[in-house]
């Protein structure tokens, strides 16, 4: 079974984060320790992450937020690491006009490039860090597959995801692609995108 990394954003993914519990409970997944996460600096989040993809090649990176966006850059610029594919959820837009985006200016711009490993991209339709249609755009430039959870917020425990089964099935038919090619668009092609909210208020 190959290795989940789970790559936090902006100031972390401390429980009851879909992450956190993500990591508890799935023994072949670890959480990413990327250095100061409430100042993140770009050139020391792509060190800790490539440093632990080589420690664990082959693995599937699962990314949220600024995650997300670190692993679109690193695997556009990097293309030399063993990755087996890309779990990109709710990426966060360093471009955007807000500024809640300006803590995350200096990871900007997104790539343009398409991963030379399958990927998927979880996007959400009310998403206050980045807009569904530049989602859209850019799962289209990475050459993702786009995972409409439609008006999930940002994907976090603010809009109610913390246990997240949901994420392991996608991550799973990520996994399934990559082991039989032939069926690259089947997976995301006919089945439903699941999303699953803990109880409470």
């Amino acid at each position: 079974m190959s290795k989940t990394l789970i790559v936090p954003g902006l100031d972390g993914s401390p429980g009851p984060h879909w992450q956190d519990w993500w990591a508890r409970t799935d023994p072949d997944a670890m959480i990413v320790d990327l250095p100061d996460p409430r100042r993140p600096v770009r050139e020391a989040w792509e060190a800790a992450l490539a440093v632990m993809i080589l420690r664990h090649p082959n693995s599937i990176l699962v990314g949220h937020s600024l995650g997300s966006v670190l692993i679109a850059q690193m695997l556009a610029r990097w293309s030399g690491l063993k990755v087996r594919g890309a779990m990109l959820v709710a990426p966060a837009d360093p471009m955007a006009p807000t500024e809640q985006c300006r803590r995350i200016r200096r990871f900007g711009p997104l790539p343009e490039t398409a991963p030379d490993v399958p990927a998927v991209l979880v996007a959400s339709r009310n998403d206050p860090w980045m807009a569904f249609d530049r989602s859209r755009d850019l799962a289209d430039a990475l050459g993702a597959d786009l995972v409409d959870l439609g008006h999930a917020g940002h994907v976090n425990v603010a809009s109610g995801f913390g246990p997240w089964p949901g994420g392991k099935v996608i991550r799973d038919r990520l996994l399934g692609r990559t082991e039989r090619p032939s069926v690259l668009r089947r997976w995301f092609g006919q089945a439903a995108p699941v999303r699953s909210r803990p109880p409470g208020p």
